[in-house]
């Protein structure tokens, strides 16, 4: 019976294609959750699959040069925070990099979280969930989360027009609504800045 539960898992595994990030909860309609737990062990060991971090596993793109490739840490954080039910937010450093207002690209990946503070060590990349406080996750996911987190990283006194014209630019009209909504969340020092941008 459990080596047909394998069977299910290697098929709907090899289906979905290499990169796939996936956890047990994947394949609870195959079998029950210690079955399917023993079979991605297994399937680990084997090395068909590789296992990211508890519960939490890939079936990782293979390149001829490099060997098995590390999935992006966005795709990482991404299964973390499902597995977890919790939410993320990036952090300063990488929103001002997504908004052209720094080229610097982090060292090492933060993720803010209203979930447990954890940090993975997956091949040479690192990737830290820091827990955050409720006020600071109110606008996780969103574009307003995006621009707040990124003016925070640059500081009250180093935002000027350029700074003011170059988030415009990258934000759609949608965007600029959501964040108009978001402004009670910003700091009071804040808020004049984002009615310029998003005006």
């Amino acid at each position: 019976m459990t080596s047909n539960i394998q069977n299910k898992i290697v098929y709907r595994i090899r289906g979905k294609g290499r990169g796939w990030l996936f956890s047990a909860k994947h394949f609870l309609d195959i079998g029950t959750r210690g079955a399917v737990d023993k079979a991605l062990s297994r399937l680990a060991k084997d090395e068909i699959i590789r296992r990211l971090d508890r519960g939490l596993y890939d079936y990782p793109e293979i390149s001829f040069r490099l060997g098995a490739l590390t999935p992006s840490a966005d795709k990482i954080a991404d299964m973390l925070a499902k597995r977890d039910h919790s939410r993320l937010q990036i952090t300063g450093a990488q929103a001002a990099n997504l908004l052209g207002l720094s080229t610097q690209v982090p060292a090492r990946v933060v993720y803010l979280t209203d979930g447990n503070s954890k940090r993975i060590k997956i091949g040479n990349q690192s990737i830290e969930l820091r827990h955050a406080p409720p006020k600071k996750m109110e606008t996780a996911g969103k574009p307003s989360g995006l621009v707040i987190q990124a003016l925070r990283y640059i500081g009250k006194d180093k935002v000027d027009s350029t700074v003011i014209n170059q988030i415009k630019k990258k934000l759609s009209a949608p965007d600029k609504l959501i964040l108009k909504k978001d402004i009670d969340s910003a700091p009071d020092w804040m808020r004049p800045l984002i009615m310029q941008i998003a005006a």
